[in-house]
């Protein structure tokens, strides 16, 4: 596997972005106006008689001293202000430099910028470093205007950019800058000073009275002593990390305050990290400067690791969330100064606060809170539709995950491949193969954001497949996914590649001791490819840190089975005292049902004696889908036992210490709680609601290839067998049907579509507009093919243009109708339509007790008199009826033979001589004769119910 190369060293000098140019030229003089633009919309359907409505974009007006500009039409506000800044740039004749600076402008350029952080103008500024300087003027003593040279490095990012190019090495150690800038302070030393043996830094000479009265009089700060909750993570291991109170006076400086808790006399060596969290968190961790880490600054190259090291015990936990080496005790604490105010911010951090950012680092953890139920979710083990999906989604998890190990970005690139056309054999179950990669677009842009630009091309005439690569901040390559699955949408092949990398680091992160054999396994099984050392490099400390919390909860004592019974235990899935209360309403979930559930989550202990709530769902209702492992297996287990209305409680085993702790509100009781011998968690849940799943998904969890294929393979074997050149679908939907006939080559020259919906019109033109545009050569499975018309009716009314067509079909559609509709279409088109042969599929009811795993209601029942409630349901929600297939018999029998054809009965899924029969029933009517005295085709000009919603003609298409 290809690791990378790492970064030469050398001075590298960032790309100023065109509204970071125009800034530094004009600064508040350049004023953007962004207006939203409502274009017409590209259908890339041309006839279609349906109006579209357009995206919103967006038009940036920029306005400068000199000039003015107008950019383009963009998706983002973003990118129409970038585009005008870049368009004023060229316009103005700015020369961008793009070489990178030598040693000795880069030192210039750090001088420069120290010496404007220190000037009068800066002071008075919405700055954070400026907040510092400011509170710094407030500080008593000898400390009066000292500022640690920390807050430097971590306040202004261009300090850091500069020090970059002095010393690469910086990227991966922040700390270096602090040596850079004493060297400065000591060049510069008419203007700042240092003393040795202090990490501080302060201006020589005295801000003049009035610019302290303006500028350090505007910060309010506190009115009275403030007290703001931190954390204490102390360095080793053994210790639980301890809520601290950092208590701010309204005059001090609450760094000062924060190197007291750490046994410092003032914040001269005090540390300060990187944000932890989301780049505009003001969480950090900060820690001693231990006397080796004082080194001689006159030393170009400083190794503060090894200095460190060898004085000091790296402190894990902390290192950990910072992704640098932290050395001793640290305090984690949410405070400091923003861009948004002069006064100081401060927001409390809890030790529920602490394991919610300690779990963020797991991949499970993410999607749980995303959930907001850190002791009921987990992450799914398959992404089956967007619509049935909850919480943060995977690619979006992996983002996460990249951001909170400070890994690069993950790289996506979709494969689109046309879709061949399966052997001419009929009835193939062969599914579709894909061809070697076609195409590949590879979109790297914003760290690997999918362009939403990108020109996708109808999802039914391509497959989609996804490859993502994960890089470490030095661009190794440290894991790289590419699966063999396809999908016709290409979101959905971002989404499975990136849950599959997701469900192989839960592996990882779930057992941190798995033998490298049984990992390199789960990584085979889910089409991972894994630099061993790269990974280990990057996820060297997770060992340590999460397998603490995993054990801690290890040698609690279960509660004792005094009164267990195996009447209510499911010890298999480790569920105990299961207790299930209510009348069984007979609406019970199945795999891939949409549930709904209120619940709540105790900590118990042996007797009950003690319990406190962890988690509940609250106010809101928490939805999941069963049979994907969207939540624990202990509830799945329980609620696949329950009916709507019903209410179980049960308890289980612990869960690991880091979540018990990230769901619980006061952590100091449940902590002595989960010092107890014998404590577990109790389960409350109330079963809400089920939504069926989708007819479609459930057929292709029982069929393979799914009843759709089946029924579309059904059809194509009769078009070929009667050499059918003309087919009229009715309720074509979406155009599904005449899209995948498109896919197998047959002596069909016209086909016709007729729905109600326009939605599901306009979407089957642009599929068959784009299939059939790009494939009118003499190869292609479609070079038959003349002309293809949708329209607009009810497939119920008459319309001369479609009489005696060769073959009509209705798949999957009667059941959408009235019973007395289902029948009266029966009669229009065999009486008036008049097809050759006409196909007709609709589900056979008796076969949903397969599908749903239930029973059917008793014979004797009347038929006016089912309810919901009833054991066996529709596959649909929109169905009005399912026949039995004596029912469904019966009608086409009748039809049959009042309009003079006849019928053959067959079916698709199951088999015709095993009970229940097959599972989509299938009628295919042959026409005998026509009516006495009826000719086939009336007057064309008679009855034209129908409107033309999208027609394609060969000719016209090869002539354009």
């Amino acid at each position: 596997m290809e690791t990378g190369k790492s970064p030469a060293d050398v001075v590298r000098k960032p790309t100023p972005s065109p509204k970071t140019i125009i800034f530094q030229k004009f600064g508040t003089k350049a004023c953007y106006k962004v207006e939203e633009v409502h274009e017409s919309a590209e259908i890339g359907c041309p006839g279609l008689a349906i109006p579209q409505k357009g995206p919103c974009l967006y038009r940036c007006s920029l306005q400068l001293p000199e000039i003015s500009v107008v950019s383009g039409t963009f998706k983002k506000k973003k990118d129409a202000e970038q585009s005008a800044a870049e368009m004023a740039i060229e316009k103005l004749g700015i020369q961008i430099s793009t070489n990178s600076p030598t040693l000795q402008e880069a030192s210039d350029e750090l001088d420069a910028r120290l010496t404007f952080l220190f000037s009068n103008e800066f002071l008075s500024t919405l700055h954070p470093l400026s907040g510092h300087l400011r509170a710094a003027l407030e500080r008593e003593g000898d400390l009066n205007g000292l500022v640690p040279v920390s807050v430097m490095v971590v306040c202004d990012s261009k300090l850091g950019n500069i020090c970059k190019c002095i010393n690469p090495k910086v990227e991966s150690n922040p700390f270096l800058v602090i040596p850079l800038i004493m060297r400065a302070a000591t060049r510069l030393s008419g203007l700042v000073a240092t003393s040795e043996g202090q990490l501080s830094i302060w201006r020589q000479n005295s801000y003049p009275p009035e610019i302290i009265e303006s500028s350090v009089n505007q910060q309010s700060g506190f009115s009275q002593s403030t007290s703001v909750e931190a954390i204490r993570i102390p360095c080793s291991l053994e210790k639980d990390v301890e809520l601290v109170t950092l208590d701010i006076s309204s005059t001090g400086y609450y760094l000062d305050v924060i190197a007291k808790n750490l046994d410092l006399a003032d914040a001269a060596k005090l540390l300060i990290s990187r944000t932890i969290g989301k780049a505009s968190s003001e969480t950090r961790l900060y820690f001693a400067a231990h006397q080796s880490y004082l080194l001689d600054l006159s030393l170009d190259h400083l190794n503060a690791n090894e200095a460190l090291h060898s004085e000091v015990s790296l402190n894990t936990r902390a290192s950990y969330f910072s992704g640098q080496d932290i050395y001793g005790d640290a305090i984690l604490a949410s405070i400091g100064y923003t861009w948004r105010s002069k006064d100081l911010f401060y927001e409390d951090i809890s030790v529920q606060s602490y394991y919610r950012m300690l779990i963020s680092k797991i991949p499970s953890g993410i999607y749980k809170l995303s959930r907001e139920a850190v002791l009921t979710a987990e992450l799914p083990l398959a992404f089956t539709t967007r619509t049935n999906w909850r919480g943060s989604l995977p690619r979006d998890v992996l983002f996460t995950f990249c951001r909170q190990h400070r890994l690069s970005e993950p790289v996506f690139s979709t494969i689109s491949t046309p879709l061949k056309a399966l052997s001419d054999s009929p009835g193939s179950s062969k599914k579709l193969k894909v061809t070697e990669s076609a195409e590949e677009e590879a979109h790297r842009a914003n760290g690997g954001a999918i362009s939403t630009d990108a020109r996708e091309s109808v999802e039914s005439a391509v497959t989609y497949q996804c490859k993502v690569k994960i890089f470490s901040k030095f661009q190794h390559l440290i894991i790289e996914c590419f699966p063999k699955d396809s999908f016709k949408k290409q979101n959905d092949s971002i989404q499975n590649t990136s849950l599959k990398v997701l469900s192989w680091l839960n592996t990882y992160f779930k057992d941190l001791d798995l033998p490298s054999e049984k990992l390199n396994s789960t990584a085979n099984v889910l089409d991972v490819q894994f630099s061993h050392e790269n990974f280990l490099k990057e996820f060297v400390l997770c060992r340590s840190i999460h397998n603490v919390h995993h054990t801690e909860t290890q040698g609690v004592k279960f509660l004792e089975p005094n009164t267990m019974s195996m009447l209510n235990t499911m010890p298999e899935q480790g569920v105990h005292y299961l207790n299930i209360e209510g009348p069984d309403s007979g609406v019970c979930p199945s795999n891939g049902s949409l549930l709904c559930i209120s619940y709540s989550v105790y900590l118990v202990t042996e007797g009950e004696n003690m319990k406190e709530i962890l988690e509940s769902s609250n106010e809101f209702e928490f939805e999941f889908e069963i049979g994907v492992g969207a939540v624990i297996p202990h509830i799945e287990a329980v609620v696949s036992q329950m009916s709507i209305g019903q209410s179980a409680c049960f308890k289980m085993e612990l869960a690991p210490k880091e979540f018990i702790l990230a769901a619980a509100v006061d952590s100091a009781r449940n902590l002595s709680l989960l010092s107890s011998k014998s404590c577990c968690l109790e389960y409350s849940i109330t079963l809400l609601r089920v939504t069926e799943p989708l007819e479609d998904r459930m057929e292709q969890a029982f069929f393979s290839p799914p009843l759709s294929k089946q029924r579309v393979e059904y059809a194509v074997q009769h078009i070929k067998e009667t050499r059918a050149t003309t087919l009229v679908d009715f309720g074509c939907g979406s155009g599904s049907l005449l899209d995948s006939l498109l896919n197998y080559p047959t002596a069909l020259e016209k086909i016709v579509g007729v729905d109600i919906s326009q939605k599901s019109l306009s979407r089957a033109a642009k599929t068959l507009h784009s299939k059939l545009s790009k494939n009118i050569d003499a190869d292609s499975p479609i070079s038959s093919m003349d002309s293809a018309i949708l329209y607009d009716g009810s497939i119920t009314d008459f319309d001369s243009r479609l009489c005696g067509f060769d073959i009509g079909t209705c798949l999957e559609v009667i059941e959408h109708m009235e019973e007395d509709q289902a029948c009266l279409f029966g009669d229009v088109v065999l009486s008036s339509f008049c097809p050759n042969i006409l196909i007709v599929s609709t589900p056979n009811y008796e076969y949903n007790v397969i599908l749903q795993k239930s029973s059917l209601p008793s014979q004797e029942e009347d038929p006016d008199e089912k309810t919901q409630s009833q054991s066996c349901k529709f596959r649909n929600h929109d169905h009005k009826f399912e026949w039995t297939r004596e029912q469904f018999n019966r009608w086409a029998a009748e039809l049959a033979t009042k309009h003079n054809y006849s019928v053959e009965f067959s079916g698709v899924g199951g088999s015709a001589d095993l009970e229940p029969g097959f599972a989509s029933q299938i009628a295919v009517f042959k026409r005998i004769s026509l009516p006495q005295g009826e000719g086939l085709l009336k007057d064309a000009n008679s009855e034209h119910h129908y409107n033309v919603i999208w027609e394609w003609n060969r000719s016209t298409t090869s002539s354009s």
